[in-house]
């Protein structure tokens, strides 16, 4: 595996009821931003970046929304299983690791209107994983790979 304990397979309607989790919390945290502000924004900003970081490490072992996913909401929501290699999706992890890192920087220094747009952002890549089934950090990873940034080895199986 290419970082921590991620796993080389993924469920893909895992991955889409997770962003819709993910949407929620965000959803929530941008209200917040926009009016209560101070220390509500920032722990829930805490809760994204936890989750991002521990779906980057392990994929859904240790991550509440990556279990309830996993375990209850993906067979309820679309059926069976649709099982896709894992980088790609790590990947996206990764970015959206990044997102809600810079909103909780933006958060941390009262800058609640930047932290709103940054994770308006973020909404706007998670439906499309969750609604549409896009998903652009694999897109991204895709063209990396035809790009020469990673190789073409690295995902053999991308199902994208």
């Amino acid at each position: 595996m290419p970082f921590g304990e991620f796993p080389e397979r993924v469920n893909e309607h895992a991955a889409r009821t997770t962003a819709m989790l993910v949407i929620a919390l965000a959803v929530v945290t941008i209200a917040c931003a926009l009016s209560i502000q101070g220390g509500v924004t920032v722990a829930l900003n805490v809760l994204l970046v936890v989750g991002f970081a521990l779906r980057l490490w392990a994929g859904p072992k240790y991550s509440l929304f990556g279990q309830l996913s996993v375990r209850y909401l993906a067979r309820a929501a679309f059926g069976e299983p649709r099982i896709v290699s894992g980088a790609p999706k790590q990947f996206a992890q990764g970015i959206g690791l990044v997102f809600s890192v810079v909103a909780l920087l933006f958060s941390v220094s009262g800058l609640f209107v930047a932290t709103s747009v940054t994770l308006i952002l973020l909404v706007a890549a998670a439906s499309a994983e969750a609604f549409l089934g896009f998903c652009a950090g694999c897109w991204i990873y895709r063209h990396a790979q035809r790009a020469g940034i990673l190789p073409p080895d690295a995902c053999e199986t991308c199902a994208i």
